[in-house]
């Protein structure tokens, strides 16, 4: 395939597969001026597939660097209503929701660490309602990405300058199984084992699971009630779609207050353009009651502090350290891509839809469930090639669950 028709397929790919668009259904689109050529394809395609109308959302790297550069202090705890009324009425028209990433991940770096944690946190609590309309797939949404050269140059500072950005292209394309045949067919067979293995371990139903490797001496207790789930999602009125393309992850969510021991990442995570990275979390009871990180310790302790849920997990999720990202050996500094390469965990909100029956509860009701809440969600990799995870079963047996970063059954 020529990279015009990698490109095409690409872009039918987030379309059909990603948000799955359908007759008449408004779709709002948000990137950055770096991926205009490919967002016009994606409009085409999504006009194309019969979608009622569809909205570009731009934001440009240099000119957000200049609000949190330049702007007045206030401002950062402030948030745009009508970003908050745009992302209303998708929800209430049950409209879908695109994101197309080409962020630098070095973008905020030197910021004031006060004032991306209090622009986070405004915009956290401003958009609850859009964000639970995500977390429990009230809408179709789908994260993919594409190159931008200050982006390229982070992920391949070895190459000459003039060929990153096709390195980049050619990265991106295999780990979304563009180029290798019918894109749509090989993603419903990928997403189709997938769900075998969600399958296997929803039969399985573990009490708990013990991770253990160089700097990581982890128990996290999952909910009588947890339900694995793996990247392909369901809206109330079945609509199937892919939130994040690529994806190669099972996930569940743990018992709030059932995580216990220490863990570390292995793979720097970036967050709000900065990268925090050689960190190590101790939890007691659920909670993070120790965070030492050697790059980024104070944005590490802010995004800890967002508030009360932040200091707890909300996602537990397993991906074989021989998944096709990991086998790249490629860091891609962008947390799409990287947590598909490993196990990981994230810190915040838990997804409801994890929980038998959870879909539609309160705040209130998710908490007395101990399903974590909080207006953060952020997911950090610790999977190795050096990996074990045991699985305990409610009569106390133990049975392998990863030996060596790879399945044991």
């Amino acid at each position: 395939m020529t990279f015009e028709q990698k490109l095409a397929a690409f872009a039918e790919l987030a379309v059909k597969v990603g948000v799955n668009i359908q007759p008449g259904q408004h779709l709002l689109i948000n990137t950055s001026v770096e991926t205009l050529p490919f967002t016009r394809l994606v409009v085409q395609q999504a006009y194309k597939a019969g979608a009622g109308r569809v909205h570009v959302q731009l934001t440009d790297d240099v000119i957000s660097r200049a609000f949190y550069e330049g702007a007045a202090e206030a401002e950062f705890e402030k948030y745009p209503k009508w970003i908050v009324a745009q992302r209303d009425e998708l929800i209430e028209n049950k409209g879908a929701l695109l994101w197309i990433d080409a962020q630098d991940p070095d973008l905020l770096a030197g910021i004031p660490v006060e004032r991306i944690v209090a622009q986070q946190k405004a915009g956290g609590e401003a958009l609850h309602n859009y964000r639970q309309a995500v977390m429990s797939d009230q809408i179709a949404w789908s994260i993919v990405a594409v190159p931008s050269e200050k982006w390229a140059a982070k992920v391949f500072p070895h190459l000459p300058e003039e060929e990153r950005m096709n390195a980049m292209w050619e990265a991106i394309f295999k780990t979304v199984r563009v180029g290798e045949g019918d894109a749509v067919a090989l993603w419903r067979e990928h997403v189709a084992n997938l769900e075998k293995r969600a399958t296997q371990l929803n039969d399985k139903r573990f009490k708990k699971l013990h991770y253990k490797a160089p700097g990581t001496d982890l128990t996290i207790e999952l909910p009588k009630a947890h339900i694995w789930a793996s990247g392909s999602s369901k809206t109330p009125q079945q609509t199937t779609f892919i939130a994040n393309m690529p994806t190669e992850e099972v996930f569940t969510l743990p018992a709030k207050f059932g995580v216990n021991g220490y863990v570390s990442n292995t793979k720097p995570l970036v967050y709000q353009g900065n990268i925090i990275d050689g960190f190590t979390l101790t939890f007691e009871n659920g909670k993070i009651v120790k965070a030492e990180a050697k790059v980024g310790q104070q944005l590490l302790e802010q995004l800890i502090a967002n508030d009360e849920g932040s200091s707890y997990l909300g996602e537990v999720a397993l991906v074989p350290h021989a998944s096709p990202i990991s086998a790249s050996n490629i860091l891609y500094y962008n947390t799409l891509f990287d947590e598909n390469a490993s196990n990981h965990l994230a810190i915040g909100e838990a997804y409801p839809t994890c929980y038998e029956g959870a879909r539609d509860f309160t705040k209130e009701q998710r908490e007395e469930h101990g399903i974590n809440t909080s207006i953060t969600h952020e997911d950090f990799m610790i999977g190795s090639a050096d990996m074990d995870i045991d699985g305990e079963h409610y009569d106390g047996t133990i049975e392998p669950v990863f030996r060596k970063g790879e399945w044991a059954f």
